[in-house]
């Protein structure tokens, strides 16, 4: 073989290189065009198994007309990503994106949302948090990526489905890393549904090295290593407090208008040096009738005192909410004087611990189960903690920070006694 490669031209060489029905995992290439009973392909993978490289492909072929992909070219075609933020940086302009594949490239317009290929063939971008944006335009193809981060998934999937409605054979294709989600599960189990699967292991050629000792390494093997590597679709813990159709069952879509009392509640960090806990931020408001609500989960990664108490309070003024709610266990009164220093007017309410995790957060599950919990839209990232969290932590062994948060929120609005506040409107 290599020295048949030896007596090739160039040109061909190059061709051959970057050829993507010779270099895709058969898991990346989508079903024959021709089979008649599929409607959705969904790529399953771990992080950085290839699912984006698989869709931009996917789409690029089907906006060109490639026959290996579809009898005729696609005039129309969704991209929707959670944010516009995730369709322009990962779907178009990524590494793996349309605009970082070989040959043809169409234009990107950012200001207009928009693809356009020499043949006339567009592409659209959605942000899933705007499902509304997708009623009235229609398509032939849809791309849906990361579909079990979206907040709205319900919402935004009903009206990708209602805009498949051009063309001969509109079909769609979903890349996500898998979550036990209501919608992803109904997707799975739908027999137009065809599936292909893929680890991060699957894709190690392409990963960097270090990736792949310090985060496989770690994860491999793990409740959460199997759902963010493997792509499994893990179901809930049975020693979990909460359940996903307990969760699924205190979804809203909106809060009320008036609320008595909103908190946001931080679950700082004890350091911001590699391999510290997440900084939880969590909001929450309280209605006349005594049920709460949780509006917004704005949980950051290792940072600095100053980047999560920034967040914390931009998340307080946003919502015109009436106190910081803030855990002082770890480095005692840091927290509360690092609020201050970039706020002084806002007022902390400084909690501390003298249960355990699991003791603390039993009275607040019980809570969901009254039904006097709601989470406006879905909140996936902190729902996953739920669903994990059991006498003994989290399966991974890292910090609750999320739930921890909410668990605070939660107690001051329904657990604790305090003034009776004036009504705030969101």
């Amino acid at each position: 073989m290599p020295a048949l490669l030896a007596s090739l031209p160039p040109p061909l060489i190059r061709a051959l290189a970057t050829d993507w029905l010779l270099a895709a995992r058969d898991d990346q290439l989508p079903p024959c065009p021709s089979l008649p009973d599929w409607t959705t392909w969904a790529v399953i993978g771990g992080r950085g198994a290839g699912k984006t490289r698989t869709g931009a492909e996917w789409v690029r072929a089907l906006a060109l007309g490639d026959p290996a992909f579809t009898a005729r070219p696609v005039g129309r075609i969704a991209l929707v990503g959670e944010t516009f933020a995730d369709v322009r940086d990962v779907m178009v302009e990524g590494p793996s994106g349309l605009l970082g594949l070989a040959g043809q490239r169409p234009r990107w317009s950012p200001s207009r949302r928009r693809l356009d290929w020499d043949n006339g063939a567009v592409g659209l971008a959605f942000s899933a948090e705007e499902p509304d944006s997708l009623r009235g335009p229609q398509f032939g193809a849809a791309w849906s990526d990361e579909i079990a981060k979206w907040r709205y998934a319900e919402a935004a999937w009903d009206m990708i489905q209602f805009g498949l409605r051009l063309g001969h054979r509109p079909r769609g294709l979903v890349t996500t890393t898998p979550r036990p989600i209501p919608l992803l599960r109904r997707i799975l189990a739908d027999p137009r549904t065809v599936v292909s699967r893929a680890r991060t292991a699957d894709n190690a050629a392409n990963l960097a090295p270090a990736f792949l000792e310090a985060v496989v390494g770690r994860y491999a093997g793990t409740r959460l290593g199997r759902q963010e590597l493997d792509g499994e679709l893990i179901a809930d813990r049975a020693d979990a407090l909460w359940s996903r159709d307990r969760l699924e069952a205190a979804r809203v879509p909106a809060a009320p208008e008036a609320l008595r009392r909103i908190v946001v509640a931080v679950d700082p960090p004890a350091s911001s040096k590699a391999g510290a806990d997440a900084c939880g931020i969590v909001a929450a408001g309280l209605d006349a009738a005594g049920h709460a609500y949780v509006l917004a989960d704005a949980t950051l990664g290792r940072a600095a005192p100053e980047a999560w108490a920034a967040t914390a309070l931009a998340l307080y003024h946003r919502l015109a909410a009436d106190s910081l709610v803030v855990e002082v266990n770890q480095g005692g009164e840091m927290a509360t004087a690092v609020l201050h220093q970039v706020d002084a007017a806002v007022p902390v309410t400084p909690v501390r611990a003298t249960r355990g995790k699991y003791l603390r957060a039993e009275p607040v599950s019980m809570l969901y189960a009254q039904g006097r919990v709601h989470h406006v839209g879905a909140l996936p990232a902190l729902e996953d903690e739920f669903c994990d969290f059991g006498p003994d932590g989290l399966s991974s062994g890292a910090s609750p920070d999320r739930l921890d948060a909410l668990v605070w929120a939660l107690t001051h609005l329904l657990l604790r006694s305090g003034p009776e506040p004036r009504i705030r409107r969101l």
